[in-house]
Parts: C-alpha cells; sequence; structure tokens
C-alpha cells in the first residue's frame, strides 16, 4: 500500500508540473521566419499567432502568392520550435519515468 500512496504522490506532483508548464506556454513566444527573414511571425506557445511582418520589399501585387506562401512557412517554422520546446520541457519534467509507448504528455 506504501507503493500506492508514492505513485500518488508522484501523480500529483507530475500534475502540478504540467499545469505550471502550461501556464509558461502562455506567456512563451516564438519568431519562426522564412524567405530569409523577409517575413517573420511571432507565435504564442499555445499555438496562436500574435504578428507578421513582412518586409517591404516583398509588397508587390504580383507577388502575393509567394508572399501567401512565405507567411505559412514562417507559421509552420514558429509552431515547429513551440513542439520542440514544448518536447524538450516534457522529457525535463519527467525526470527519466518512462510513459508507456504512444502516451504523450500534456494530455
Amino acid at each position: 500500500m506504501k507503493n500506492l500512496g508514492n505513485m500518488l504522490k508522484q501523480a500529483q506532483e507530475m500534475q502540478a508540473k504540467v499545469e505550471e508548464m502550461q501556464r509558461k506556454l502562455e506567456e512563451l513566444e516564438v519568431d519562426g521566419t522564412a524567405g530569409a527573414g523577409l517575413v517573420t511571425v511571432t507565435m504564442s506557445g499555445k499555438g496562436h499567432l500574435k504578428s507578421v511582418k513582412i518586409d517591404p520589399s516583398l509588397v508587390d501585387p504580383s507577388e502575393i502568392e509567394v508572399l501567401e506562401d512565405l507567411i505559412v512557412a514562417a507559421v509552420n517554422d514558429a509552431k515547429s520550435k513551440i513542439e520542440a520546446t514544448l518536447q524538450e520541457k516534457t522529457q525535463e519534467m519527467m525526470g527519466g519515468l518512462s510513459l508507456p509507448p504512444g502516451m504523450k504528455l500534456p494530455f
């Protein structure tokens, strides 16, 4: 029964850490870039697009499609960085505790 108590305590501690990480994600901001810095987007740790900055040299009506593609690439770059940071922080938080295959945090 002592083991069960320890497991419950560890689960509660892990839940508190997950909640803290989610709060930190709200504050996290990551920049993604495309086109050698011609387009930059800023996203929150929760994946919300916060801003888009476009180099004035790109504003040419005949280049609208290119501009749209660059924005998509920049957003995807920022989102990839958020996912990598989340995975890294989750690994740190887990401290060697392995989860069953296919199970991911946060839930």
